[in-house]
């Protein structure tokens, strides 16, 4: 028998080991925390898979794509037919390339459906997460339909346990769901269009020993995943885009490319996936290299503190009060405005409501009778930056741009056109729609001092087109994205739809930060943005003060609180300042002055997120030398004595100095806070606290 040859990738957490045979796709033998170097598996897989009864004699286990309809009856990797023929899946033979130390390239075909399967495995040393992507070709002679392509086939181990996944929706962001895995499949799809608020493309998977495992899909379309339970006890998970009847048909030499799977997994858990999402998700960003006080190499610069006027003012544009706002903002520190929706018209009707003009970039002269142009020096002579709402992939039929050009709305011949928030969508895989968008916005470019997009997309899509244009549509919203950044370098852009619609490793490729929800509660944001940090870092993840009374629930909450729940993320404000009592404005420039002391201390580093029970959460920012701590009260307490924080992450053989928020310290040893944790003071219900813990030499 002709000795097994194993593939492994390592990284410092992180290993991945492929056992490659002849005539078939290379099979899974391991995926999960970091393995000494030289360890490969004992013996062939097959060897120690005695044929059990009433079972095919070739024994097909997991491999990296798996096939269809020749043994193997899991989940398969592609599904594709030629007018009903050759659907039928089995790699035939494997060529392995390895383009750089930490990347195998492995070209599969199969000769018999006359198909070619190039699948890249990257393991990021920097990241410790494995990205996947693959490419399918038709070798053949006839148009071949594709109805399913996975990124990224993984395996879990066999003692995986639970998948934790998000739903929600406008509003209510990041729902955590938490499902035991069993025998059945677990599936979740998402077919809305866009990312949706319903359905994060990605999840966690915990297992009985601790680890957990995660993955994410990069890409802010139409997604399906799903974790399927194989009968050696361990499971395959599988994810890539959901593709709509004849969406993707490719002619003789023609190939699809899935977008990136992004796979973490960690000895650490919850908290270990999470920071390596984080650090992949900041090597995907790329940054203006020329805005002002910017790094070299387009690094990141601080999180400006950042107002936006949507909850202040809603349509309602008056100059002078707007003016007046800025006066206001300047004056608590705030560094960037940002002008919503409301600013724009067409020639005969301007934006007053949401019933009129998306698609009619012209500022509207009833309000600004002198453009934008007073607004924006005012602003930037009170030493802010000016930032301005656009949605340029939607259109109202009230509007002259549909009036000239109904033709350019996704549709359906012979269906009706289906209305949300009164807009219908802008076909984006069109030349024409997306030049008339890059004018339009350049143009507010060129002639404004603009570093800042607020760029939204207020609805599902429907009816997208007469041959389904999703995938499509996804990829005309990046190129128009990176066109105008290839423009305008120094602008950054935010991803908003309908607030958290569109968060994913895809778009942030083209953006610099996520409106993270609508909802300015502070006590839903305390769950919204939990669930955020699961899969992106703290600096993208817009986190804004609200009004009180909360505009999306009607909850009153106390300025402290407001501001201690936007703190850890890149905050900011969305509310009429002028409308703030002596004290309110106060405790907000004191929370903006922390913030901008703290944010070097938040962002770009490590996060790790906790709960103490009885209403307590917490989440630590830095490294185990240097945290910032913050705790959060949901609810009053239960108990008579409060319960203790146990942190851990930290060092058992060093000892800490706590440092409340009082200026008052205390000395703990690192394996005390471990196993007993730190004595938490009588906290109401609503309220926060910040503490610094510090190695000691």
């Amino acid at each position: 028998m002709t000795a097994p040859r194993f593939l492994t990738l390592h990284s410092p957490a992180c290993t991945a080991i492929w056992e490659c045979g002849e005539g078939e796709a290379p099979l899974w033998r391991y995926w999960g925390p970091r393995l000494p170097d030289g360890v490969v598996p004992p013996a062939a897989l097959r060897a120690t898979r005695p044929e059990p009864s009433f079972s095919l004699h070739f024994d097909q286990p997991l491999s990296l794509f798996p096939g269809l309809g020749m043994g193997w009856f899991g989940q398969s990797a592609a599904l594709a037919h030629r007018a009903g023929a050759d659907w039928t899946l089995a790699i035939t033979d494997c060529q392995i390339e390895r383009p750089a130390p930490d990347t195998i390239l492995f070209r599969m075909e199969d000769a018999v459906a006359r198909i070619a399967i190039a699948l890249t495995a990257r393991l990021d040393p920097a990241t410790d997460t494995l990205t996947l992507s693959t490419t399918l070709t038709n070798r053949g002679d006839g148009v071949l339909d594709v109805g399913w392509l996975a990124a990224g086939t993984i395996p879990l181990p066999a003692d995986a346990a639970q998948v934790i996944s998000h739903g929600g929706r406008h509003n209510a962001e990041f729902v955590e769901i938490r499902d035991p895995l069993t025998r059945s499949q677990w599936r979740r799809e998402n077919r809305r269009g866009l990312t949706s608020h319903d359905c994060y493309p990605g999840a966690t998977v915990t297992c009985e020993d601790g680890s957990a495992y995660a993955a994410q899909l990069a890409w802010s379309g139409n997604h399906a995943q799903t974790i399927e339970w194989i009968e050696d006890g361990r499971r395959q998970w599988q994810m890539g885009e959901w593709l709509a009847p004849g969406e993707v048909r490719l002619p003789p030499g023609d190939s699809l490319t899935t977008p990136d799977l992004l796979c973490a997994t960690s000895a650490e858990g919850e908290n270990g996936v999470a920071w390596a999402f984080h650090r992949a998700i900041r090597a995907r960003m790329t940054w203006p290299d020329n805005g002002p006080g910017n790094g070299p190499g387009g690094t990141m610069r601080p999180r400006p503190v950042h107002l936006n006027t949507w909850e202040g003012f809603y349509f309602t544009h008056d100059e002078t009060a707007l003016k007046e706002l800025a006066d206001a903002a300047a004056k608590v520190g705030i560094e960037r405005y940002v002008l919503d929706d409301g600013w724009f018209g067409g020639a005969a009707k301007g934006r007053d409501d949401d019933t009129s003009s998306l698609g009619d970039w012209r500022v509207d002269p009833r309000k600004y009778p002198d453009g934008l142009g007073p607004l924006a020096r005012h602003v930037t002579d009170l030493g802010m930056e000016f930032g301005l709402w656009v949605e340029p992939e939607m259109i109202n039929p009230d509007s002259d741009l549909y009036r000239a050009h109904p033709e350019w709305v996704l549709q359906v011949a012979g269906r009706p056109l289906l209305c949300a928030r009164n807009q219908l969508v802008l076909n984006m895989a069109r030349d024409d729609v997306r030049d008339y968008l890059f004018d339009h916005v350049a143009a507010l470019l060129r002639d404004l001092p603009i570093g800042y997009l607020k760029w939204d997309h207020n609805r599902d899509l429907t009816h997208a087109g007469d041959r389904a244009l999703f995938r499509a549509q996804v990829a005309g919203a990046y190129a128009l994205m990176a066109r105008l950044r290839a423009s305008f370098p120094a602008v950054e852009i935010e991803a908003c739809a309908g607030g958290g619609g569109r968060i994913d490793a895809g778009i942030i490729a083209h953006t610099h930060r996520f409106w993270t929800s609508d909802c300015i509660d502070a006590i839903s944001r305390v769950g919204i943005q939990r669930g955020f940090l699961r899969y992106m870092p703290p600096e993208v993840m817009g986190s804004h003060v609200g009004a009180c009374p909360a505009h999306s629930t009607g909850r009153m909450q106390a300025m402290a609180f407001r501001a201690h729940v936007a703190l850890p993320g890149h905050f900011g404000v969305e509310l009429d300042l002028r409308q703030l009592n002596a004290a309110d404005t106060a405790a907000l420039a004191d929370t903006i002055a922390r913030y901008k002391a703290m944010r070097g201390a938040l962002h770009g580093v490590r996060v790790w997120q906790g709960e103490v029970g009885d209403g307590v959460v917490w989440q630590a920012h830095g490294d185990v030398d240097d945290l910032h701590l913050l705790i959060t009260r949901t609810a009053p307490t239960t108990m008579r004595h409060q319960p203790h924080l146990r942190l851990p992450m930290l060092d058992g053989t060093r000892s800490y100095r706590l440092t409340r928020g009082d200026g008052t310290q205390q000395d703990i040893a690192g394996a005390w806070a471990i196993r007993m944790g730190l004595a938490l003071p009588p906290m109401q219900g609503e309220s926060g606290l910040v503490w610094r813990l510090t190695a000691l030499d």
